[in-house]
Protein backbone atom coordinates (compact mmCIF):
# COMPACT_ATOMS: atom_id res chain seq x y z
CA UNK A 1 0.00 0.00 0.00
CA UNK A 2 1.52 3.22 -0.71
CA UNK A 3 1.96 5.94 2.20
CA UNK A 4 0.16 8.99 3.15
CA UNK A 5 1.28 12.53 2.68
CA UNK A 6 -2.07 13.81 4.42
CA UNK A 7 -1.90 15.34 8.06
CA UNK A 8 -2.82 14.06 10.84
CA UNK A 9 -6.40 13.33 12.03
CA UNK A 10 -7.62 13.75 15.70
CA UNK A 11 -10.66 11.62 17.13
CA UNK A 12 -12.66 12.34 20.43
CA UNK A 13 -12.80 9.19 21.21
CA UNK A 14 -14.87 8.81 24.96
CA UNK A 15 -13.28 12.01 26.09
CA UNK A 16 -9.58 10.56 24.92
CA UNK A 17 -8.11 12.89 21.91
CA UNK A 18 -6.58 9.88 19.61
CA UNK A 19 -4.58 11.14 17.08
CA UNK A 20 -4.52 8.75 13.32
CA UNK A 21 -1.54 9.48 11.68
CA UNK A 22 -2.19 8.43 7.73
CA UNK A 23 -5.61 9.12 7.51
CA UNK A 24 -5.63 8.06 3.61
CA UNK A 25 -4.06 5.61 3.74
CA UNK A 26 -5.53 2.81 1.81
CA UNK A 27 -5.93 -0.38 4.53
CA UNK A 28 -8.40 -2.48 1.97
CA UNK A 29 -8.67 -2.72 -1.84
CA UNK A 30 -11.94 -1.19 -1.38
CA UNK A 31 -10.28 2.32 -1.19
CA UNK A 32 -11.29 1.90 2.68
CA UNK A 33 -8.68 4.01 4.40
CA UNK A 34 -6.99 3.69 7.71
CA UNK A 35 -9.16 6.34 8.82
CA UNK A 36 -12.19 4.66 8.02
CA UNK A 37 -11.06 1.84 10.62
CA UNK A 38 -10.57 3.86 13.29
CA UNK A 39 -14.06 5.54 12.95
CA UNK A 40 -15.64 2.53 12.26
CA UNK A 41 -14.32 0.76 15.83
CA UNK A 42 -15.35 4.09 17.22
CA UNK A 43 -18.90 3.64 15.52
CA UNK A 44 -19.43 0.39 17.58
CA UNK A 45 -17.61 1.29 20.36
CA UNK A 46 -19.78 -0.34 23.15
CA UNK A 47 -19.73 -3.36 21.55
CA UNK A 48 -15.80 -3.84 20.53
CA UNK A 49 -14.71 -2.59 23.89
CA UNK A 50 -17.33 -4.91 25.84
CA UNK A 51 -15.61 -8.32 23.89
CA UNK A 52 -12.08 -6.90 25.27
CA UNK A 53 -13.16 -5.53 28.30
CA UNK A 54 -10.50 -6.71 31.20
CA UNK A 55 -9.06 -9.44 28.66
CA UNK A 56 -5.39 -10.22 27.99
CA UNK A 57 -5.41 -9.21 24.09
CA UNK A 58 -3.42 -10.30 21.16
CA UNK A 59 -3.56 -7.23 18.01
CA UNK A 60 -3.25 -8.75 14.73
CA UNK A 61 -1.37 -5.76 13.09
CA UNK A 62 -1.55 -4.72 9.42
CA UNK A 63 0.62 -1.69 9.93
CA UNK A 64 0.61 -1.11 5.84
CA UNK A 65 -2.70 -2.64 5.57
CA UNK A 66 -3.96 -6.11 3.69
CA UNK A 67 -3.71 -6.71 -0.03
CA UNK A 68 -4.51 -9.99 -2.29
CA UNK A 69 -0.79 -12.19 -1.48
CA UNK A 70 -0.53 -10.93 2.21
CA UNK A 71 1.09 -12.43 4.18
CA UNK A 72 0.30 -13.20 8.17
CA UNK A 73 3.25 -13.99 10.22
CA UNK A 74 3.62 -15.24 13.24
CA UNK A 75 6.00 -13.16 14.59
CA UNK A 76 6.93 -9.09 14.45
CA UNK A 77 8.49 -8.88 10.53
CA UNK A 78 12.10 -7.29 10.01
CA UNK A 79 12.22 -4.69 8.04
CA UNK A 80 13.91 -6.15 5.47
CA UNK A 81 11.19 -9.72 5.33
CA UNK A 82 8.75 -8.47 2.60
CA UNK A 83 6.09 -11.38 3.65
CA UNK A 84 6.00 -9.48 6.68
CA UNK A 85 2.25 -7.85 6.06
CA UNK A 86 0.55 -8.92 9.08
CA UNK A 87 1.46 -10.26 12.49
CA UNK A 88 0.60 -10.79 15.73
CA UNK A 89 1.91 -8.85 18.96
CA UNK A 90 1.37 -10.63 22.39
CA UNK A 91 3.30 -7.70 24.42
CA UNK A 92 2.27 -4.40 24.51
CA UNK A 93 4.09 -2.14 22.07
CA UNK A 94 6.58 0.57 23.03
CA UNK A 95 5.21 4.11 23.43
CA UNK A 96 2.09 3.20 23.77
CA UNK A 97 0.19 6.04 25.59
CA UNK A 98 -0.12 5.92 29.97
CA UNK A 99 -3.97 4.74 29.85
CA UNK A 100 -3.23 1.31 27.96
CA UNK A 101 -2.97 -0.72 30.59
CA UNK A 102 -1.98 -4.22 30.67
CA UNK A 103 -2.06 -7.74 32.29
CA UNK A 104 0.54 -11.07 32.75
CA UNK A 105 -0.43 -13.65 31.03
CA UNK A 106 1.45 -17.19 31.04
CA UNK A 107 2.59 -19.07 27.83
CA UNK A 108 2.28 -23.24 27.53
CA UNK A 109 6.68 -22.84 27.48
CA UNK A 110 6.21 -21.22 30.96
CA UNK A 111 7.33 -17.63 29.41
CA UNK A 112 5.09 -14.38 30.51
CA UNK A 113 4.31 -11.65 28.87
CA UNK A 114 2.11 -8.39 29.50
CA UNK A 115 -0.30 -7.96 26.93
CA UNK A 116 -2.47 -4.99 26.64
CA UNK A 117 -5.94 -5.10 28.80
CA UNK A 118 -8.59 -2.68 27.08
CA UNK A 119 -10.61 -0.67 29.66
CA UNK A 120 -12.07 1.94 27.25
CA UNK A 121 -12.91 2.63 23.65
CA UNK A 122 -9.60 5.07 23.52
CA UNK A 123 -7.37 1.30 23.65
CA UNK A 124 -9.41 0.23 20.61
CA UNK A 125 -8.67 3.57 18.77
CA UNK A 126 -5.42 3.70 19.54
CA UNK A 127 -4.56 -0.01 18.66
CA UNK A 128 -6.51 0.49 14.96
CA UNK A 129 -3.91 3.57 14.52
CA UNK A 130 -1.03 1.41 14.43
CA UNK A 131 -2.65 -1.16 12.09
CA UNK A 132 -4.51 -3.13 14.40
CA UNK A 133 -7.18 -5.01 12.69
CA UNK A 134 -8.27 -8.22 14.58
CA UNK A 135 -8.26 -8.61 18.10
CA UNK A 136 -8.10 -11.67 20.01
CA UNK A 137 -8.92 -11.63 23.61
CA UNK A 138 -8.05 -14.42 25.85
CA UNK A 139 -11.18 -15.84 27.59
CA UNK A 140 -10.10 -14.75 31.02
CA UNK A 141 -10.26 -11.90 33.22
CA UNK A 142 -7.33 -9.77 34.23
CA UNK A 143 -8.11 -10.34 38.45
CA UNK A 144 -7.60 -14.37 37.98
CA UNK A 145 -6.04 -15.38 34.29
CA UNK A 146 -6.02 -18.68 35.09
CA UNK A 147 -10.05 -19.04 35.78
CA UNK A 148 -11.78 -19.46 32.30
CA UNK A 149 -15.21 -17.71 31.86
CA UNK A 150 -16.02 -17.97 28.34
CA UNK A 151 -16.63 -21.25 26.51
CA UNK A 152 -15.57 -20.62 22.51
CA UNK A 153 -16.80 -22.98 20.08
CA UNK A 154 -15.45 -22.92 16.86
CA UNK A 155 -17.50 -24.70 14.08
CA UNK A 156 -14.79 -24.87 11.50
CA UNK A 157 -15.43 -25.17 7.72
CA UNK A 158 -13.01 -28.07 5.69
CA UNK A 159 -12.59 -28.22 2.02
CA UNK A 160 -15.73 -29.04 0.65
CA UNK A 161 -17.88 -27.16 3.26
CA UNK A 162 -18.65 -23.54 3.72
CA UNK A 163 -20.76 -21.31 5.76
CA UNK A 164 -23.68 -22.90 5.28
CA UNK A 165 -22.36 -26.50 6.68
CA UNK A 166 -21.48 -24.75 9.86
CA UNK A 167 -24.92 -22.95 9.83
CA UNK A 168 -26.26 -26.64 9.22
CA UNK A 169 -24.72 -27.98 12.48
CA UNK A 170 -25.44 -24.67 14.72
CA UNK A 171 -29.51 -25.50 15.69
CA UNK A 172 -27.83 -28.86 17.28
CA UNK A 173 -25.37 -27.89 19.12
CA UNK A 174 -27.82 -25.13 20.27
CA UNK A 175 -30.07 -27.87 21.58
CA UNK A 176 -27.27 -30.02 22.96
CA UNK A 177 -26.02 -26.64 24.65
CA UNK A 178 -29.50 -26.67 26.23
CA UNK A 179 -29.37 -29.78 27.45
CA UNK A 180 -26.29 -29.14 28.92
CA UNK A 181 -27.65 -26.51 31.01
CA UNK A 182 -25.10 -23.82 28.52
CA UNK A 183 -26.52 -20.43 26.91
CA UNK A 184 -24.88 -19.89 23.64
CA UNK A 185 -24.33 -16.70 21.83
CA UNK A 186 -23.39 -17.31 18.05
CA UNK A 187 -21.19 -15.29 15.37
CA UNK A 188 -19.73 -15.05 12.33
CA UNK A 189 -16.24 -15.60 12.46
CA UNK A 190 -16.00 -13.16 9.41
CA UNK A 191 -14.16 -15.74 7.45
CA UNK A 192 -15.79 -18.90 6.49
CA UNK A 193 -16.65 -20.39 10.45
CA UNK A 194 -19.30 -19.92 12.92
CA UNK A 195 -18.31 -19.63 16.77
CA UNK A 196 -20.99 -19.84 19.56
CA UNK A 197 -19.26 -18.22 22.98
CA UNK A 198 -21.27 -19.75 26.58
CA UNK A 199 -20.66 -17.10 29.73
CA UNK A 200 -18.78 -19.11 32.41
CA UNK A 201 -18.26 -19.06 36.11
CA UNK A 202 -15.13 -17.79 36.06
CA UNK A 203 -13.78 -21.10 38.08
CA UNK A 204 -13.07 -23.22 35.41
CA UNK A 205 -9.31 -23.80 34.29
CA UNK A 206 -8.42 -23.96 30.44
CA UNK A 207 -7.74 -27.91 30.85
CA UNK A 208 -11.70 -28.28 31.90
CA UNK A 209 -12.74 -26.07 29.34
CA UNK A 210 -11.30 -27.49 26.90
CA UNK A 211 -11.91 -31.14 28.23
CA UNK A 212 -16.10 -30.06 28.24
CA UNK A 213 -15.18 -28.94 24.37
CA UNK A 214 -14.00 -31.94 23.03
CA UNK A 215 -16.89 -33.50 24.73
CA UNK A 216 -19.46 -30.98 23.28
CA UNK A 217 -17.94 -31.95 19.88
CA UNK A 218 -17.66 -35.65 20.25
CA UNK A 219 -21.25 -35.76 20.85
CA UNK A 220 -22.23 -33.29 17.73
CA UNK A 221 -20.24 -36.07 16.06
CA UNK A 222 -22.65 -38.89 17.23
CA UNK A 223 -25.65 -36.86 16.60
CA UNK A 224 -24.38 -35.81 13.02
CA UNK A 225 -22.17 -38.70 11.91
CA UNK A 226 -20.29 -37.33 8.70
CA UNK A 227 -21.44 -33.66 9.01
CA UNK A 228 -19.27 -33.21 12.30
CA UNK A 229 -15.03 -34.41 13.26
CA UNK A 230 -13.10 -33.81 16.01
CA UNK A 231 -10.59 -35.44 14.62
CA UNK A 232 -7.18 -33.61 14.84
CA UNK A 233 -5.05 -34.60 11.49
CA UNK A 234 -6.48 -32.64 8.54
CA UNK A 235 -5.70 -36.36 6.12
CA UNK A 236 -8.86 -37.62 8.67
CA UNK A 237 -11.41 -35.14 9.06
CA UNK A 238 -13.41 -35.39 5.53
CA UNK A 239 -16.01 -33.14 4.51
CA UNK A 240 -17.18 -31.93 7.57
CA UNK A 241 -17.18 -29.09 10.27
CA UNK A 242 -14.55 -29.33 12.50
CA UNK A 243 -15.27 -28.63 15.83
CA UNK A 244 -11.60 -27.09 16.76
CA UNK A 245 -11.36 -27.81 20.45
CA UNK A 246 -7.72 -26.71 20.86
CA UNK A 247 -9.18 -23.07 20.76
CA UNK A 248 -10.02 -23.51 24.43
CA UNK A 249 -6.30 -24.35 25.11
CA UNK A 250 -4.00 -22.12 26.90
CA UNK A 251 -3.16 -19.03 24.83
CA UNK A 252 -4.94 -20.30 21.60
CA UNK A 253 -7.83 -17.52 20.60
CA UNK A 254 -10.57 -16.50 18.78
CA UNK A 255 -11.66 -13.38 16.80
CA UNK A 256 -13.40 -10.91 19.12
CA UNK A 257 -16.70 -10.01 18.41
CA UNK A 258 -17.05 -6.43 16.07
CA UNK A 259 -13.20 -7.42 15.13
CA UNK A 260 -12.66 -6.77 11.67
CA UNK A 261 -10.71 -9.78 9.43
CA UNK A 262 -7.99 -9.05 6.94
CA UNK A 263 -9.93 -10.18 3.74
CA UNK A 264 -10.55 -8.41 0.68
CA UNK A 265 -14.17 -7.30 1.71
CA UNK A 266 -13.11 -6.34 5.19
CA UNK A 267 -15.33 -8.42 6.66
CA UNK A 268 -16.82 -8.45 10.81
CA UNK A 269 -16.81 -11.48 12.72
CA UNK A 270 -20.81 -10.42 13.66
CA UNK A 271 -22.79 -11.26 16.61
CA UNK A 272 -25.95 -13.12 15.40
CA UNK A 273 -29.77 -14.23 16.82
CA UNK A 274 -29.92 -17.96 16.27
CA UNK A 275 -32.67 -17.66 14.18
CA UNK A 276 -30.41 -15.52 11.82
CA UNK A 277 -27.54 -18.02 11.08
CA UNK A 278 -29.72 -19.78 8.56
CA UNK A 279 -30.27 -16.48 6.48
CA UNK A 280 -27.07 -14.65 6.39
CA UNK A 281 -23.27 -14.82 4.69
CA UNK A 282 -20.33 -13.73 6.46
CA UNK A 283 -20.10 -11.02 3.34
CA UNK A 284 -23.27 -9.58 4.54
CA UNK A 285 -21.01 -8.01 7.35
CA UNK A 286 -18.23 -5.46 6.71
CA UNK A 287 -16.69 -1.96 8.11
CA UNK A 288 -18.95 0.17 5.73
CA UNK A 289 -22.26 -2.19 7.33
CA UNK A 290 -21.76 -3.27 10.14
CA UNK A 291 -22.20 0.45 12.51
CA UNK A 292 -25.57 0.31 10.68
CA UNK A 293 -26.24 -2.62 12.33
CA UNK A 294 -25.00 -1.98 15.51
CA UNK A 295 -26.77 1.07 15.75
CA UNK A 296 -30.18 -0.99 15.10
CA UNK A 297 -29.54 -4.45 16.68
CA UNK A 298 -27.15 -3.19 19.95
CA UNK A 299 -24.35 -5.42 21.07
CA UNK A 300 -26.00 -8.97 21.06
CA UNK A 301 -22.53 -10.22 22.71
CA UNK A 302 -23.02 -8.20 25.49
CA UNK A 303 -23.85 -10.64 27.62
CA UNK A 304 -20.40 -12.23 27.19
CA UNK A 305 -18.79 -9.22 28.73
CA UNK A 306 -16.60 -9.19 31.82
CA UNK A 307 -18.90 -6.69 33.73
CA UNK A 308 -21.99 -8.80 32.78
CA UNK A 309 -24.65 -9.95 35.74
CA UNK A 310 -23.07 -13.10 37.45
CA UNK A 311 -26.65 -14.56 37.12
CA UNK A 312 -25.95 -14.82 33.08
CA UNK A 313 -23.32 -17.05 33.90
CA UNK A 314 -23.33 -20.92 33.45
CA UNK A 315 -22.05 -24.04 35.07
CA UNK A 316 -19.48 -26.45 32.59
CA UNK A 317 -20.58 -29.63 35.23
CA UNK A 318 -23.23 -31.59 33.14
CA UNK A 319 -20.67 -30.96 30.38
CA UNK A 320 -18.04 -32.19 32.30
CA UNK A 321 -20.08 -35.03 33.21
CA UNK A 322 -20.67 -35.89 29.33
CA UNK A 323 -16.48 -35.88 29.41
CA UNK A 324 -16.28 -38.28 32.30
CA UNK A 325 -18.79 -40.68 30.39
CA UNK A 326 -16.67 -41.19 27.38
CA UNK A 327 -14.08 -41.32 29.18
CA UNK A 328 -15.74 -44.26 30.96
CA UNK A 329 -16.13 -45.73 27.50
CA UNK A 330 -12.61 -45.56 26.33
CA UNK A 331 -12.14 -42.32 24.78
CA UNK A 332 -8.33 -40.69 25.17
CA UNK A 333 -7.34 -36.93 25.33
CA UNK A 334 -7.15 -35.80 22.14
CA UNK A 335 -3.86 -34.06 20.79
CA UNK A 336 -2.82 -30.13 21.67
CA UNK A 337 -1.18 -27.93 19.21
CA UNK A 338 2.07 -28.49 17.81
CA UNK A 339 3.71 -25.53 20.25
CA UNK A 340 2.90 -26.99 23.39
CA UNK A 341 4.64 -29.76 25.48
CA UNK A 342 3.52 -32.76 25.62
CA UNK A 343 0.79 -32.76 28.11
CA UNK A 344 -0.59 -35.08 30.80
CA UNK A 345 -2.58 -38.15 29.09
CA UNK A 346 -2.35 -37.04 25.73
CA UNK A 347 -2.34 -39.18 23.30
CA UNK A 348 0.73 -39.79 20.60
CA UNK A 349 1.07 -36.54 18.61
CA UNK A 350 2.25 -38.21 15.27
CA UNK A 351 0.49 -38.10 12.00
CA UNK A 352 -2.01 -40.68 11.49
CA UNK A 353 -0.61 -42.17 8.03
CA UNK A 354 2.76 -41.97 9.54
CA UNK A 355 2.16 -44.03 12.86
CA UNK A 356 1.88 -47.39 12.00
CA UNK A 357 1.65 -48.70 15.79
CA UNK A 358 -1.24 -46.15 16.61
CA UNK A 359 -4.37 -48.06 17.67
CA UNK A 360 -7.33 -45.89 16.21
CA UNK A 361 -9.85 -48.47 17.96
CA UNK A 362 -8.98 -45.42 20.70
CA UNK A 363 -10.13 -42.52 18.34
CA UNK A 364 -13.59 -43.38 17.68
CA UNK A 365 -16.46 -42.06 18.74
CA UNK A 366 -19.07 -44.41 20.31
CA UNK A 367 -22.51 -44.80 19.48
Amino acid sequence: MAGSRTPAVELDVAGRTVRVTSPDRVVFPRDITKLQVVEYFVAVADGITGALLHRPTTLERWPKGWHEGAHLATRMPKPDDPKGDGFYQKRIPKGAPDYVETATIAFPSGRTADEVCPTEPAVVAWAANMGTLTFHPWPVRRDDVEAVDQLRIDLDPQPGTDFSDAAAVAPHLRELLGELDLRGYPKTSGGRGLHVFVPLEPRWTFTEARRATIAIGRELERRLPGQVTTRWWKEERGEAIFVDYNQMARDRTIASAWSIRANGRATVSMPLDWDEVPDVHPDDFDVLTAPGRFAERGDLFAALRADRDPALDCSLDAALDLAARDEANGLEDLPYPPEYPKMPGEPKRVQPSRDKDRDRSKDAVGD
